[in-house]
């Protein structure tokens, strides 16, 4: 499909109505509910921060006009692309979107923005201020749940992730953020709560996971711990979720036994498959459980 160049007004909140409500659950319709859709499935071009800048947009079949859909975002790695994240790379279909576009049923609306020379420098703040612009553009274009939003990334797109989870709280319901760096993206603000998903391999600089992390617990009130961790050459994972945190503000920290990896396979050693990986329904099964 073509690119279509969409033109996004540069100031108000994030949709162009009143900011998303602080209480979980709570349905918010963007100002696109009930009208005629004027996005559809495909690449799109947005004027931001003086600069051109596209995004890969999936739309559910069947789409209702008047129905407030799931919006989630996922973020390439460095070198990666949006067409990498959108379209599943080497595994296909079952891994498009980090695996979340199989199992949601066309229950959601994915987008997966493209970096600056493939990676999220956010210089500035240029692409936290290029969320914003695409939030709002969808948000016009599509009927969005805005207190439903969500984001992924691997690698420099899971720094992306956090850097918005730190800057964008009252925007974003959850993010999780795989195999990230550190806060290589920025961390604007970084002092609220916000539903938290970590996934690291033990082989792979686990320290940085575990203090972007540690802001998160701190941030949602949570009782701190020293979460377990698999042992090198078990093959496996540990899931935890962390206690005592705020309603609706969970930490879970996923730790593995790999390095480097978004789609580890238990039993596997340094095997890479999205579609078989256990991070797919993990990933999911948080987003779906923030109402």
């Amino acid at each position: 499909m073509a690119a279509t160049l969409l033109a996004v007004v540069a100031s108000g909140t994030a949709y162009g109505a009143a900011p998303p409500p602080a209480s979980a659950g709570a349905l918010a319709p963007s100002p696109g509910c009930g009208a005629a859709p004027t996005l559809a499935s495909g690449t799109h071009t947005i004027r931001s921060s003086g600069k051109n800048r596209s995004f890969t947009l999936k739309v559910p079949d069947n789409y209702d006009r008047n129905r407030p859909y799931r919006l989630a975002f996922g973020f390439h790695w460095w070198g990666g692309t949006a067409n990498d994240v959108a379209s599943g790379g080497s595994d296909g279909y079952p891994w498009a979107y980090y695996g979340m576009l199989s199992q949601a049923n066309n229950s959601t609306i994915f987008v997966a923005p493209q970096g600056l020379d493939n990676a999220w420098a956010n210089t500035n703040g240029e692409d936290v201020t290029f969320i914003d612009d695409m939030l709002r553009a969808l948000g016009r274009g599509l009927c969005v749940d805005t207190a439903q939003v969500f984001s992924v990334g691997f690698s420099y797109g899971g720094a992306m992730s956090y850097s918005l989870a730190c800057s964008r709280p009252s925007a974003f319901r959850a993010v999780a953020a795989i195999a990230a760096p550190g806060p290589i993206s920025g961390c604007g603000g970084g002092t609220q709560p916000v539903a938290y998903l970590g996934i690291h391999g033990i082989s792979d600089s686990i320290q940085n996971g575990r203090a972007l992390r540690d802001r998160f617990v701190r941030n949602n009130g949570c009782a701190p711990q020293n979460p377990p961790e698999p042992a090198r050459g078990s093959l496996t994972h540990t899931l935890t979720a962390y206690s005592g945190c705020q309603s609706g503000r969970p930490v879970v920290w996923a730790a593995f036994d790999g390095g480097h990896q978004q789609g580890p396979v238990d039993g596997c050693a340094g095997c890479e498959s999205g579609a078989r990986s256990w991070v797919k329904a993990e990933l999911w099964r948080f987003f779906t459980a923030q109402r």
